[in-house]
């Protein structure tokens, strides 16, 4: 009598609801439907800062904004409902932060690839990933990359995204006598602080959509710039809707991404959003208990493949390569446990393909705060690195702080695996460098070579 009245009281007591509780297996999860589309919400909100982020990073490749926008919007919506539907663990999967910083500066502004070869390499590194995937071989590779460099690696990423932040809100500037120094106090600087830390105040308070509240408030504060005070117009309407900019589609140049000079352009892309994937799947699977009767993360080789063929086709559609979102844990702390959360969060992305004249609004140092504090969010497994180590903390160090002062994560992460072979080697501890280190040095010298 019980689970009648609690059925009638429900979406579930209709067919459809019946069925989509059957196939997510949502009352065996412990969870309920109205819980999973609020943990979806929860998610996008969360999240939602990357439909304005990425195009704002890509654009600086010189994508346009619109393209990029709405490559980001299709990309999150095919690859999050590919993930609950298939795979059925409730995770975003979107183009990721430092993917595409990797993309813009590294690559295209760093080492001169065009955009168009860029992508390229994104689907390469996609194909990869895909084969890694299928035949499951992450053990293997997952023991030979050391922790301490899988934590330094997302930690100077990190850093490196901040740095951006600061240097696109004007925070920090050029200097001939110290290299940077801090931007001069006009009324950008001021609206961008206000907006940084407001942003930090939510993000303090644990408001849910914390960063994209941070962007509509500093686009808001910009929108006076120039016309009240300064001299530069930040905000500038253009419409509330258009149609989608496909002028990103199939503009990649597979073949001419396939050069040996590239190969640790790809090599990185891949390490970089395989470990980012697992590492996620990881920590959502222990702070969720999403685990499979043998304690490894629900459905993992098909998260992975999911992860993987998103990759490949980030590239055709105009964007860099997209993985798996730790923003995920916003839905999974409101209670989500099943593929109906990345369903919801695929549906809530779509309507703003229709939408880019209304976000092209946002300047750039409206979204600068959001970048500041997503480094704060990957600097996190820096508490990881045995620091008392000098032989693991040494190339976790160089990775971290190469990668901002460099203005490269491909030289961060170069130097930090080669000083970990040399260091093994030189102390005698060659049983401690695995095959796929060898090959990541010997990539890296080739790289250092090669570009430089």
């Amino acid at each position: 009598m019980e689970q009648t009245t609690t059925a009638a009281a429900t979406p579930a007591a209709a067919p459809g609801g019946r069925w989509i509780e059957r196939y997510f297996r949502v009352r065996d999860r412990g969870t309920s439907l109205r819980t999973e589309v609020l943990a979806g919400i929860a998610t996008f909100l969360a999240s939602m800062y990357i439909i304005v982020v990425n195009p704002a990073i890509l654009s600086d490749a010189g994508i346009p904004f619109s393209a990029a926008l709405s490559a980001t919007v299709l990309i999150s919506f095919m690859s999050s409902l590919a993930m609950g539907l298939y795979a059925r663990n409730p995770i975003l999967v979107a183009p990721g932060m430092g993917m595409n910083a990797l993309f813009t500066y590294t690559l295209v502004l760093g080492a001169g690839l065009s955009w168009e070869v860029a992508l390229g390499c994104v689907f390469w590194s996609g194909v990869l990933f895909a084969v890694l995937a299928m035949f499951n071989v992450r053990q293997a590779i997952i023991e030979a990359i050391p922790a301490s460099l899988r934590y330094a690696i997302t930690c100077g990423i990190g850093l490196f995204i901040t740095f951006i932040g600061l240097k696109n809100a004007g925070f920090i500037v050029g200097s001939e006598a110290t290299l940077v120094t801090l931007g001069n106090f006009d009324a950008s600087l001021v609206t961008f602080f206000i907006g940084l830390m407001a942003t930090a105040i939510m993000v303090v308070l644990r408001f849910n959509g914390a960063l994209i509240l941070g962007i509509a408030l500093t686009t808001l504060l910009s929108a006076p710039m120039g016309r009240l005070w300064g001299e530069e117009v930040m905000v500038e309407w253009s419409g509330l809707a258009a149609w989608p900019d496909f002028s990103a589609v199939m503009q990649v140049d597979i073949w001419g991404a396939l050069k040996v000079a590239y190969l640790p352009f790809i090599f990185v892309m891949l390490f970089t959003n395989f470990f980012d994937a697992l590492s996620c799947f990881m920590a959502l699977s222990e702070s969720a208990d999403l685990k499979d009767k043998d304690g490894n993360p629900r459905n993992l080789k098909r998260s992975m493949t999911v992860d993987a063929f998103a990759s490949m086709i980030a590239a055709p559609l105009g964007t860099s390569a997209a993985q798996t979102f730790i923003e995920s844990g916003a839905g999974v702390a409101q209670g989500g446990r099943t593929g109906l959360v990345a369903v919801t969060i695929a549906l809530l992305f779509l309507p703003f393909l229709f939408l880019s004249p209304l976000l092209s609004l946002v300047p750039g140092i409206a979204t600068a705060p959001a970048l500041v504090l997503v480094g704060l969010f990957m600097l996190a497994p820096v508490a990881k690195i045995d620091w008392e180590r000098a032989e693991e903390a040494f190339p976790a160090f160089l990775a971290i702080i190469l990668m901002p002062l460099t203005y490269s994560i491909t030289l961060g992460i170069a130097f930090g695996f080669l000083s970990f072979v040399l260091i093994k080697l030189f102390t005698g501890r060659l049983e401690a460098i695995r095959p796929a280190m060898w090959v990541s040095a010997a990539l890296s010298v080739l790289m250092l070579v090669t570009t430089h």
